[in-house]
């Protein structure tokens, strides 16, 4: 049994247990000195929608999981398109990446990640591969002290590094302090045996990579080769068509699961985020 199973295993054992409670239990996670310390989750449980009343969550991140938003159902028709695709062949790892920094991939990867575990069929696991711009464990409100680094690094046991986010099925194993080599490290073949276990162990989990913006970063074309289906975001009057082209012909089109143009404010939350924060309406292509 490698140590990806073990990991799921205790994972998804957490995951059992956690739902047999009103509140998260407490979660154990791995520092550099002190192997083990113990970390109580966010208070909060789920709201009348499924969804996490945690205020440990990004502002942003509460704002557009709120069902009624035009946000939140354009990443539910998203999850449709990608679970229940004509071909059949759904995708069990996806990359969530942009040309250029900015674009909101890790808001994208964020919110896609939450609807995948709501499906009745499946559990999301999160990774932030963005070694020298990390999002994701600010965005849920969680340390970032260590990670995936971590575990490429030091063989540190996933089971201590993945950390639990404060919505059912949604894990997440944030990226760790910065790297003096991140290229070498997410190219690495132990890296890229991760990503082939993790695509081939369990058929109800599907595991999001969230990687580095392709523009400045050799690593993500090279994890594209190994990873199901990329998505692609695109912020309006941020990238050239021709570096998106690029970057499409240098992983092959048949890659690419879809393109999520950010950008237009519809709605008075999607205007608000946008005006804030720089978020806006998705579409999906």
């Amino acid at each position: 049994m490698g140590k990806l199973t073990r990991a799921f295993e205790k994972s998804s054992s957490q995951k059992r247990q956690a739902e047999t409670s009103a509140l998260p239990r407490p979660n154990e996670t791995y520092t550099p000195s002190n192997a083990g310390v113990s970390i109580v989750a966010g208070q909060g449980g789920p709201n009348t929608f499924g969804l996490p009343n945690d205020e440990r969550w990004d502002e942003r991140l509460r704002l557009s999981t709120d069902p009624h938003s035009q946000i939140f159902e354009s990443f539910r028709s998203l999850r449709a398109r990608l679970l229940y695709s004509e071909s059949g062949q759904n995708p069990r790892t996806l990359l969530i990446t942009s040309v250029m920094p900015g674009e909101g991939k890790g808001f994208v990867c964020a919110n896609l990640g939450i609807v995948l575990s709501q499906d009745i069929e499946h559990h999301a696991l999160m990774l932030d591969c963005d070694f020298r711009r990390p999002s994701l464990a600010r965005l849920f409100g969680l340390g970032n002290e260590t990670g995936l680094v971590d575990y490429l690094q030091d063989s540190v046991d996933l089971s201590l590094l993945i950390r639990k986010t404060g919505q059912p099925k949604l894990s997440l194993l944030p990226s760790g302090r910065p790297p003096r080599n991140p290229s070498e490290l997410l190219s690495s073949s132990r890296m890229i045996s991760f990503v082939e276990a993790a695509k081939d162990r369990y058929q109800d989990r599907i595991v999001i990579f969230d990687s580095a913006p392709s523009h400045f970063a050799s690593e993500t074309r090279v994890l594209a080769k190994h990873i199901d289906g990329v998505i692609l975001v695109v912020r309006h009057g941020m990238a050239k068509k021709e570096d998106v082209k690029k970057f499409v012909d240098a992983i092959g089109s048949e890659k690419i699961l879809g393109l999520v143009y950010n950008g237009c404010p519809e709605d008075k939350i999607g205007a608000f985020l946008n005006r804030r924060y720089g978020y806006g309406h998705y579409y999906y292509y």
